[in-house]
């Protein structure tokens, strides 16, 4: 059975121009250089172990990764991120982002989150340069802060012009296809079966998304000890094609 979440409060449509819908697609497109295929956020030991052995699995999986684990938080951290670059904040954005760079279980998961927001600046930053990209990553990387890759994304989005509803709903997307990635190739399964895992969580990746969009860092919470154990037996797993 599909797990759903209370939904908070819709948000109200917003606009996107062509420009910012092809920057959105670009960054958030599996070919995108951040290494997102190298890690499988758990999964792969979750294999090994018995856990993941199937699409019904693989989904439910997914499923809580996108509700009580880091594609909640990480979506918090986005939209709190995006609304410090609307809104000039300064003090709020090096909040945010030290908080988003302490948010992980594991080293693995750390590291996952740490090397793709460095990744995603500096593709973002040589292909879409813009003066406000560079004043918020050059303040972050001035007092040490480590970029992490929700709020990478928030800081390219943001000093775009691009919605947060359609950033939200493009990074959880992305979250989502990358880890239904790595269980294909790892179970394995066929890409349709992927597919369809993919079509349905589309209810949930919109539900969070939302509710994302108008909470808090005093939302932030999660409950997912069990991919943290994964993640940090990892670690130790004999043979392995994924680093996380």
């Amino acid at each position: 059975m599909t797990m759903r979440i209370t939904r908070i409060a819709p948000m109200p449509p917003e606009p996107i121009t062509p420009s910012g819908l092809y920057q959105l697609l670009s960054w958030m497109s599996p070919g995108f250089p951040i290494g997102a295929y190298a890690y499988s956020h758990g999964i792969e030991f979750a294999v090994e172990n018995g856990q993941v052995t199937n699409e019904e699995t693989l989904r439910r999986w997914i499923e809580g990764v996108l509700m009580y684990g880091t594609g909640g938080t990480d979506s918090i951290l986005l939209a709190v991120t995006w609304r410090a670059v609307r809104d000039g904040d300064e003090v709020a954005l090096k909040t945010t982002a030290e908080l988003a760079g302490a948010y992980r279980g594991t080293a693995e998961l750390a590291l996952e989150n740490e090397a793709q927001g460095a990744a995603f600046i500096d593709a973002v930053s040589a292909a879409w340069p813009t003066p406000e990209l560079e004043r918020w990553t050059s303040l972050l990387t001035q007092t040490e802060i480590t970029v992490s890759y929700p709020v990478a994304v928030a800081l390219a989005a943001g000093s775009a012009g691009i919605s947060l509803a359609h950033t939200l709903t493009a990074y959880l997307h992305g979250v989502a296809a990358n880890l239904i990635s790595a269980g294909v190739r790892l179970i394995p399964l066929g890409q349709t079966a992927g597919q369809r895992i993919l079509a349905q969580l589309q209810g949930l990746v919109a539900e969070v998304a939302e509710n994302s969009a108008v909470q808090s860092l005093e939302d932030l919470g999660s409950a997912v000890p069990m991919i943290d154990w994964t993640s940090a037996q990892h670690e130790m797993q004999y043979t392995r094609l994924f680093r996380s």
